[in-house]
């Protein structure tokens, strides 16, 4: 990627400026969703192999999507050489907003679809949901990211390491 002109990253704008591309803040939402799918599908898959509660299942599910959203950020900083202490500040100020707003839709749409998370791992209602509450995010999320990186935050400030 050319950073210079900014080619691969749609429209670099200062805080404040309304012209963050759609395709920027959807290459970053997939980013972002990329980790959280990780995290929110072992999660489902743990707690209902485990038989755990509802509660507990969206509970690991929220936690994994955390790290693993973290940890995917993370790795590109850390091979841009910062220190693991700064890679996760980075990280955090980079991808919670991003990570609580998929977090918050996604596991709401699972809860909500009846019978999504009684089903089994062999059931289809169970993966069809999962994947629907996904796209969902994805959805919901691409405009907050694109305000976001618009004011020089979110996925903005992870630009600066690639």
């Amino acid at each position: 990627m050319d950073h210079a002109s900014g080619s691969g990253h749609g429209t670099h704008n200062h805080p404040g400026h309304s012209g963050t591309s759609w395709r920027m803040a959807a290459q970053a939402t997939l980013h972002c969703l990329t980790g959280c799918a990780i995290g929110e599908i072992l999660g489902m898959v743990i707690g209902t192999a485990a038989g755990l509660h509802n509660g507990a299942t969206v509970t690991l599910s929220i936690f994994l999507a955390f790290v693993f959203g973290y940890a995917l950020t993370m790795r590109g900083i850390l091979r841009a050489g910062l220190p693991v202490r700064q890679a996760l500040k980075v990280a955090l100020a980079a991808d919670t907003l991003s990570i609580a707003v998929m977090e918050i839709i996604d596991n709401t749409a699972m809860v909500a679809i009846p019978g999504a998370m009684d089903s089994g791992l062999t059931d289809a209602l169970f993966w069809g949901s999962l994947a629907g509450s996904l796209a969902l995010a994805f959805v919901i999320t691409t405009p907050v990211n694109r305000w976001m990186i618009g004011r020089g935050k979110g996925h903005a400030v992870v630009h600066a390491y690639h």
